[in-house]
């Protein structure tokens, strides 16, 4: 899917989502909005509950706003029905979460080239092994996730969500299961990934150290962006 250089990867205008429960209607996002540009790099930070997770999940199409507007990719959100949505994110979003949702009985080449093949694409097992090697599991290519350490198991959701090329990856709390030194080996492929291959790259952290990687660090509470800075590309680079 291609997007004009000039063109927003995310562009939210005056989002809000509002859900039910039985104590009433909850303001999760309150007219939030944000522009991030192709290549761009932005942690989302906020105190549990601000509207973080939500947020990214707007930006996936797993959570419709109540009112606003979401285009991703050049994609207006609010004209596709599911199927539409699937197909997009299929074809333009990578999403890695705190827990790894791989499925246990297939191996990790298995997994990083189950959703390849459900797009339909050729060669779906020499893309997911060429995407293992590239987060360093060559070798691991034939172990079920029972088999690998939780950093190993993150490294093959990595693999996953970058062996499309999609143009945006959407990261939650990645790192939220994995202890100081691992997380930071997880990050480091994360990042280096998405600067070589120019993908967008939004990430919900709790960890200020990990924010800060990021070009852009945008800052939520009670549904609201409160502050967004902006950091210096060089200053981002020398992370």
């Amino acid at each position: 899917m291609s997007v004009p250089a000039d063109a927003a990867m995310i562009l939210l205008e005056t989002v809000a989502v509002t859900l039910t429960s039985a104590a009433g209607a909850v303001n999760v996002l309150r007219g939030v909005s944000l522009r991030m540009a192709a290549g761009e790099t932005a942690s989302l930070i906020g105190p549990s509950g601000s509207g973080k997770t939500t947020l990214l999940m707007t930006a996936a199409g797993l959570v419709r706003p109540s009112a606003g507007h979401v285009e991703v990719a050049g994609t207006d959100l609010s004209a596709l029905d599911e199927d539409g949505l699937a197909r997009f994110r299929r074809d333009a979003v990578g999403i890695v979460f705190q827990g790894f949702h791989l499925v246990p009985t297939m191996t990790a080449l298995e997994n990083v080239a189950l959703p390849l093949e459900f797009a339909g694409r050729r060669a779906a097992f020499e893309i997911a092994a060429e995407s293992l090697a590239a987060v360093g599991l060559a070798a691991r290519c034939e172990h079920y996730p029972a088999e690998l350490s939780g950093g190993e198991q993150q490294r093959v959701a990595l693999a996953r969500a970058f062996a499309a090329a999609p143009k945006l990856i959407l990261a939650d709390e990645p790192t939220g299961n994995l202890d100081g030194a691992t997380g930071k080996q997880v990050m480091d492929l994360l990042f280096r990934l998405a600067e070589e291959r120019g993908t967008t790259l939004l990430l919900v952290t709790h960890e200020l150290d990990l924010a800060r990687r990021a070009q852009r660090i945008i800052e939520l509470a009670d549904g609201k962006i409160v502050r967004d800075s902006a950091r210096p590309l060089a200053a981002a680079a020398a992370r």
